[in-house]
């Protein structure tokens, strides 16, 4: 077992370079945006925090949406009133039917309310810099299909750095070589762009009601039905600030779909993923072995994945130069979440999130 650590500390630093793909979103030219109107959806449940941000910066787009949809999903606070001063379209989600899950229940509905050819799909606590949907619009009509990105994290608080590994795994799902053409490649749910036409093809999030990890579902089904999905990460254009509440809602909105989403990924990325890991762990035991043979090796290793993690969070997210060095902290986080995650799905059989429970069994919302 030791001597399996100890292979994996060597060769992890390697996985994560073969995971890490630093794939940016490049500025837009006005030559290569599409025809066509373009509506901009945006599901919301106790939001009023985070929307003047989205909507400001939505106002300051260098290519303007032809309208903007706010769909308030029950909200207990502030959030339709945060959006009304902004001049934008707010709807209030009919009652939430059985066998749908409350954000795929908020997006269908706005995309039945839409005019728009082209539909992006934002979550409200995305920030854009001011040429962003330029460059998205712009993207989607130069390469087809469907559009996603993963944002960089704007991690402020010492609480919302703990999810820096959880980032790096998640910048490794969506990078993966392994994923190009994987049938099972999802698109990042925080930023979607994709026609009108190819969204309706694949009945849109009606086909994926009742899923908890619509994203990763919906992703799949556009890649079935033949609609190529194009995923890149956010740094310089695209950002969010996931958690700024506290650790509680923090552990529960990884640990939502930090098992389940396992089981969409292609086996070599999962392989790779799970040396990286061990990998990990294995360095980060080098003082248990000051004094063998062992301890030289390890403890570079550590060295190698600290710096290496610093190197990906220039694209990943502001994480500081605190929590690559001790990695331990993050990571030890990331095994709470799999924990919880584990404890919800597989004992529970039902997660909680922003006030509701779904059903993992039956992928019903409760």
């Amino acid at each position: 077992m030791t001597l399996l650590m100890y292979a994996a500390a060597l060769i992890g630093p390697l996985c994560g370079l073969v995971l890490f793909r630093r794939k940016l979103l490049e500025s837009g030219g006005r030559k290569a945006l599409p025809g066509g109107r373009v509506s901009v959806i945006i599901p919301a449940r106790n939001e009023e925090i985070n929307l003047p941000h989205l909507l400001g910066s939505l106002v300051r787009q260098s290519v303007q949406p032809d309208e903007i949809i706010v769909v308030d999903d029950h909200s207990e606070d502030g959030t339709r009133a945060a959006a009304e001063r902004y001049g934008v379209r707010v709807l209030s989600a009919p009652e939430l039917p059985a066998g749908w899950t409350g954000k795929n229940w908020a997006l269908w509905n706005g995309y039945l309310h839409s005019t728009g050819d082209i539909l992006v799909f934002l979550d409200a606590d995305i920030r854009l810099a001011d040429d962003a949907l330029e460059a998205l619009l712009a993207t989607r009509s130069r390469l087809g299909g469907v559009i996603s990105v993963v944002p960089y994290h704007q991690a402020e608080k010492f609480h919302e750095k703990w999810a820096m590994i959880l980032n790096l795994l998640g910048a490794f799902a969506f990078t993966s070589p392994f994923e190009t053409s994987s049938p099972g490649k999802g698109v990042y749910g925080a930023c979607v762009v994709a026609s009108r036409s190819d969204y309706e093809r694949i009945g849109g999030h009606e086909s994926v009601r009742g899923e908890m990890l619509d994203d990763l579902t919906i992703g799949a089904q556009f890649m079935r039905h033949g609609i190529p999905v194009h995923n890149f990460l956010g740094a310089g254009k695209i950002r969010f600030r996931m958690y700024p509440h506290g650790w509680r809602s923090e552990l529960e909105g990884f640990a939502k779909g930090a098992i389940l989403s396992t089981s969409s990924l292609s086996p070599w990325t999962l392989l790779f993923v799970i040396v990286w890991i061990v990998g990990l762990v294995a360095s980060e035991s080098f003082p248990l072995f000051y004094g063998t043979q062992l301890f030289v090796p390890l403890l570079a290793a550590y060295v190698a994945y600290s710096l290496e993690i610093f190197y990906f969070n220039r694209s990943v997210g502001s994480f500081g130069l605190m929590h690559p060095l001790l990695h331990v902290l993050s990571l030890l986080f990331f095994l709470v979440v799999v924990a919880y995650s584990l404890y919800e799905s597989v004992i529970l059989k039902k997660v909680a999130w922003k006030g509701r429970f779904i059903d993992v069994g039956r992928n019903r919302a409760a």
